[in-house]
């Protein structure tokens, strides 16, 4: 089975700084794109950062300059490094990512989500 473990989520200070993790495992015959998503209560889930296998990023207009995503495909992790929070910032914070498992297709994948709580 495919499963995507987060962790790093807490509660920090306005200002303060997070890293976030994630790792697949599983028997797993390739993954493409992986990305975070949060969803805030009453909120619809949004992109906040994404990256490609070839490294490739990009990223929400409300984290740019502030949030950085990267990669290690060997190790099958994805990490999201959150500088100069912001109480807007407070979600659940989901892991996605596009695996091969059992066929040549790719399909998304979530994790279970980590909750990142920022205080004013």
């Amino acid at each position: 089975q495919v499963q995507l473990v987060e962790s790093g989520g807490g509660l920090v200070q306005t200002g303060g700084s997070l890293s976030l993790s994630c790792v697949v495992s599983g028997s797993i015959f390739g993954i493409r794109n992986m990305a975070w998503y949060r969803q805030a209560p009453g909120n619809q889930r949004e992109m906040v950062a994404r990256i490609t296998r070839a490294g490739l990023t990009q990223y929400a207009d409300s984290v740019k300059g502030r949030f950085t995503i990267s990669r290690d495909s060997a190790k099958r992790s994805v990490h999201l490094q959150m500088n100069n929070l912001k109480p807007e910032d407070s979600a659940v914070y989901q892991c996605n990512a596009d695996v091969a498992f059992m066929t040549s297709t790719y399909r998304e994948y979530w994790g279970q989500g980590t909750l990142v709580t920022v205080s004013s």
